[in-house]
């Protein structure tokens, strides 16, 4: 069975169910980006969150919190206020965990290349912790990641276990962070964009357009006086990814119960 000619009927059945999440709607600050990719015929996403600031309240395993005990007592997914997060904090009976968590992006591919090219944006966007998966009935999967989270326990038992200057420090961390997560986000849909208008209007074969356009993005880095928005990588944030995460990550084959 040719899978490719299966995709249309997968991508009208998957966005045209209901919305499953907490929220029950696309997160504001992707909300373009998905809009541009469920805009394309070769891709269509099957879930996202734009990045959040949670906090926990359940039984941890070293920093590893077990979803099912845990109650949210507080997300947001904009800057967190001071105020909001000691009020939670109150509510808490057993071991509260403060968290950050980055843009995470599935998207189903009707093709590997097309994968591949989204794939490689990715990564020149600084989300360089994004895979590829191949499933066994032949459905392609990119997952958007990066790796800059942050996950910090601060009671245990009920009891708060750190001081409120230390708290201020958190919050200023995890704030920083969504910060940068947003600024990825709009470097990826703007570097997107570019990726798609190539792959319309240029002859090259799917292999030489990803090399074509990674030579691209390579040479913008190394430009000391990049100005231009919303190119993939420009002089200010290239050392910001340089230290954030393993720049050496290539395309990652998953298994299929990855997710």
């Amino acid at each position: 069975m040719d899978r490719s000619a299966e995709f249309p009927r997968w991508k009208a059945q998957c966005l045209g169910k209901a919305d499953l999440s907490r929220k029950g709607s696309v997160d504001e600050d992707v909300a373009e980006l998905v809009q541009l990719l469920n805009g394309r015929e070769q891709f269509f996403t099957t879930s996202s969150c734009s990045g959040r600031i949670i906090l926990l309240d359940g039984s941890i395993n070293g920093f590893e919190v077990h979803k099912q005990n845990c109650y949210w007592l507080l997300v947001t997914h904009k800057p967190c206020v001071k105020d909001d997060l000691i009020v939670a904090l109150k509510k808490a009976h057993g071991d509260a965990v403060l968290k950050f968590e980055p843009l995470v992006l599935h998207v189903q591919c009707q093709q590997l290349r097309d994968a591949q090219l989204l794939h490689s944006v990715a990564i020149d966007s600084g989300f360089r912790n994004s895979g590829i998966t191949v499933g066994k009935r032949g459905k392609t999967m990119l997952a958007v990641r990066s790796t800059h989270g942050l996950e910090v326990p601060l009671s245990r038992k009920g009891k708060l276990m750190v001081t409120e200057e230390y708290i201020d420090f958190l919050l200023e961390i995890a704030n920083q962070k969504m910060e940068e997560n947003k600024k990825r986000i709009e470097r990826f849909y703007n570097c997107l964009q570019r990726a798609l208008e190539r792959d319309t209007v240029t002859g090259l074969h799917p292999k030489e357009k990803i090399i074509e356009k990674n030579h691209s993005c390579s040479r913008k880095k190394k430009r000391s006086r990049e100005k231009t928005r919303g190119e993939c990588v420009t002089k200010e944030n290239y050392k910001e990814l340089e230290n954030d995460d393993d720049p050496g990550i290539g395309v990652t084959i998953f298994p299929e119960d990855y997710y």
